[in-house]
C-alpha cells in the first residue's frame, strides 16, 4: 500500500473517533445543562478547553451560552476542531482513498458532511431543534462505525484505519478523564456520589456497564478502574491500548520495514505501563501525572509510526 493510502486512511479514521466523541461528549452536557441543579453553576467551559482550538481563544460568554458554546464546537470554522471542519476533513481524505475504501462508507462520510453543511444549521441550533440535530449527528457517526466495521475488507487499510481510531480514542479518553478529575483535585480518596460522574460516563458511552460491573460505592476508584483498566470497556486504556498493538503487529507482519520492530518495542513498553498497573500504583503515583505519561507516550509513539510509514514524514 503507498504511504499516501495509509496516510490518509489513518487520519480519516482519526478525524471520525474525535468527532464521535465530541458529538457524545456534546450531547451529553446538552442534556445535562437542563438539570434544574446545574443551571446556575453550568458551564461549557470544560468542553471548550479540551475540544477547541482557536488561535484567537474562545470569549467567556461562549463557555455560559449554551446556543453560542454549540455554534463554537459544531459550525465555527475558526475552531480547527469544531465538528464541521473535522468532518470536512475526513471527507477529504477519504475522497482522496475512494479505490481503498467501499461505497457504503464514502457515502456514509459524504452524508455527515451535508449534515453540517445544511443551509440554516446554525440557526436550527440556537432553538427547539438543537437536540434533533445533535441526536442526528449521533446516529449518522453509529451507522459509519456500523458501516465500515461491515463493509470494510480486512487488510492493510482496515489496519491503517483501525490503528487512527484506537490511538485518537486513547487520547480523547485520557482528555475527558483528567478534566473531570480535576474539578476535584484528582483526589480519589475523596468519594463523590455517582451523580457526579454520570456526566463523564455517559460521554465515554459507559454509564449502563459501570453500573452493572461496580456494586460498592467507592465511585472515584471505581472510575479510575473503568475508564483506564477495565478490559471489557470499550473505551478504556486498557482495552484501547490492546487493539493498538493488535493492528500494528498485522501491519509490521504485512510491511516490515526499517524502524518497525523498534516501534513495536516502543508501543510494547506503553502497552504494559497500562496492563500491568493497579490502583495503588496510580494513586501512588498521582492520577494527573500518570495520564500525561501514558499520553506523552502515545503521542511519541503516534510520531514514530508517521515517521516510519507516513511518506510526508
Amino acid at each position: 500500500m503507498l504511504s499516501r493510502i495509509a496516510d490518509s486512511l489513518f487520519w480519516l479514521n482519526r478525524y471520525m473517533e474525535r468527532n464521535d466523541c465530541l458529538v457524545r461528549v456534546i450531547r451529553t452536557n446538552y442534556i445535562l445543562s437542563f438539570d434544574i441543579g446545574n443551571t446556575h453553576h453550568f458551564s461549557w467551559k470544560d468542553v471548550a478547553a479540551a475540544f477547541t482550538y482557536c488561535p484567537e481563544g474562545f470569549g467567556e460568554e461562549q463557555t455560559k451560552d449554551t446556543a453560542a458554546a454549540l455554534k463554537l464546537l459544531i459550525t465555527d470554522t475558526a475552531n480547527l476542531n469544531a465538528i464541521k471542519v473535522m468532518i470536512t476533513k475526513a471527507r477529504e481524505n477519504a475522497r482522496g482513498v475512494q479505490d481503498n475504501i467501499t461505497k457504503e462508507v464514502w457515502e456514509q462520510v459524504n452524508q455527515l458532511y451535508h449534515i453540517v453543511n445544511a443551509p440554516g444549521l446554525e440557526k436550527k441550533l440556537t432553538g427547539s431543534k438543537a437536540l434533533e440535530i445533535i441526536d442526528l449527528l449521533d446516529m449518522n457517526n453509529t451507522l459509519y462505525y456500523g458501516v465500515t466495521d461491515s463493509t470494510m475488507p480486512r487488510g492493510q487499510g482496515w489496519n491503517f484505519m483501525s490503528l487512527g481510531k484506537f490511538i485518537e480514542r486513547c487520547l480523547l479518553t485520557i482528555e475527558v478523564t483528567n478534566a473531570h478529575f480535576a474539578k476535584i483535585g484528582h483526589q480519589l480518596d475523596d468519594q463523590q456520589d455517582i451523580l457526579f460522574w454520570r456526566n463523564l460516563l455517559l460521554s465515554l458511552s459507559g454509564y449502563e456497564l459501570y453500573l452493572k460491573t461496580y456494586t460498592h460505592d467507592q465511585h472515584n476508584l471505581n472510575v479510575v478502574d473503568h475508564v483506564i483498566l477495565n478490559k471489557n470497556f470499550p473505551r478504556s486504556l486498557n482495552y484501547s491500548l490492546n487493539r493498538i498493538k493488535r493492528y500494528l503487529d498485522e501491519v509490521v507482519e504485512d510491511a516490515e520495514i526499517e524502524g518497525s520492530k523498534h516501534l513495536q518495542k516502543t508501543f510494547g513498553r506503553i502497552c504494559s505501563k497500562v496492563e500491568f498497573a493497579d490502583l495503588n500504583m496510580i494513586k501512588e503515583m498521582g492520577l494527573p501525572e500518570f495520564l500525561h505519561s501514558v499520553r506523552h507516550d502515545l503521542a511519541g509513539f503516534s510520531n514514530q509510526l508517521t515517521n516510519i510509514y507516513f511518506s510526508y514524514a
